[in-house]
């Protein structure tokens, strides 16, 4: 079949994708959300060729999708030839099983596709750690025999049960990795709680925001960092941390976090948890808000939901509306007055942000007083 002229080619290696999404998930919300995977699947590397929605009807069991759907699926895909299929939403095993004997592509759900772009993005010890344990997690109730390399890291003679079938022997040594990375999480903890032992003295501001809300340009603005930044999603995974020092010599301790998403795997929230304990123990949460985006309040709400995950009581928030460069003067009032105490503020031209910082150092200076 020749290539239509206007046809964009993707790169040798590319995977070439069809999303797929159900109404009965997403509801009204659903056209926003697929728009959303779309930039998952960009930020994984695939090339998205097109997409498959089923509006009508509730999950089927054995393949999420209805029969006539799956079929549809099938035919789009080879007409495409595309070699991924990305659903919106998480697959048990056996769907994921019967869609790829169905389609005969391989299939990836929404958590393995974000876990794919941490694994990519992870730079530090203790990131790749947590991003490798957040993976075996979610693999682990997948495992059909696709762990066989793993048996040259065993010990040999005396590490294998008698009649201990290859799936069970995988099992068995994504449980060992998993533990040993749980080890090793905690020696990364204690490290960690030894630095935050030290900063419990100062006032602590931590960044929290749903991604790509501008939180990093937002921190090195600020504070005059250079911490990673890219127009996509999780372009930071590692908490990051510097000195906000006022005129007067007032000190603010900034930490930039990873940022949310809708439908975040537990498994990752599970797994970031040491890395998150800076949101959790700061004095206040500066709540990062992309004020241009339309979804901003289901963006507000699915950051609520994670931080309710790990807060055992509410920490002090502060809204901050960031991308203001991109509004009108009346849409800046409207947040202005429906979230009064609120910041808007632009990242890019630095505007707000005196505000914002003296603010900072002003509740710093009423903690130093009030101790």
């Amino acid at each position: 079949m020749k290539k239509r002229m206007h046809e964009v080619v993707p790169p040798p290696g590319t995977e070439r994708a069809v999303l797929v999404g159900h109404a009965q998930r997403d509801g009204h919300d659903l056209p926003r959300s697929m728009e959303e995977l779309r930039r998952l699947a960009d930020t994984a590397g695939a090339k998205v060729l097109g997409e498959i929605v089923q509006r009508r009807g509730t999950i089927h069991p054995a393949h999420f999708l209805g029969k006539g759907k799956v079929l549809e699926l099938k035919e789009r895909v080879a007409e495409l030839g595309a070699d991924l299929v990305v659903f919106n939403d998480d697959l048990s095993p056996p769907q994921v099983r019967n869609l790829e004997k169905m389609v005969d592509v391989k299939v990836v759900d929404r958590s393995e596709i974000i876990l794919d772009i941490f694994s990519r993005r992870a730079r530090t010890r203790e990131s790749r750690l947590q991003v490798e344990l957040a993976q075996l997690e979610y693999t682990l109730p997948r495992l059909t025999g696709m762990w066989k390399h793993l048996e040259r890291q065993a010990g040999g003679i005396g590490t294998r049960g008698p009649g201990e079938t290859q799936l069970e022997t995988d099992r068995r040594l994504v449980r060992e990795r998993i533990a040993r990375l749980k080890r090793e999480l905690e020696g990364v903890e204690r490290e960690r709680e030894t630095q935050r032992r030290r900063r419990r003295r100062e006032f602590r501001a931590a960044l929290v925001g749903y991604t790509n809300a501008g939180k990093s340009t937002l921190f090195n603005k600020v504070v005059r960092a250079e911490v990673f930044v890219e127009d996509r999603l999780f372009a930071t995974l590692d908490a990051t941390t510097r000195q906000l020092v006022s005129p007067d010599r007032q000190v603010v301790l900034l930490t930039d976090t990873v940022g949310f998403i809708r439908k975040l795997p537990h498994h990752l929230v599970a797994s970031f948890h040491s890395t998150l304990v800076e949101a959790i123990e700061a004095d206040l949460l500066l709540h990062i808000v992309d004020a241009a985006d339309p979804d901003l309040p289901r963006q507000m709400a699915a950051v609520e939901g994670v931080l309710g995950q790990l807060l055992e009581t509410p920490r002090p928030t502060t809204l901050v509306f960031n991308k203001c460069d991109r509004l009108d003067d009346e849409t800046t009032a409207g947040l202005r007055a429906r979230y009064p105490g609120c910041h808007v503020v632009s990242a890019r031209t630095g505007e707000g942000l005196p505000e914002l910082k003296r603010e900072l150092w002003a509740t710093s200076a009423e903690r130093t007083v009030g101790a």
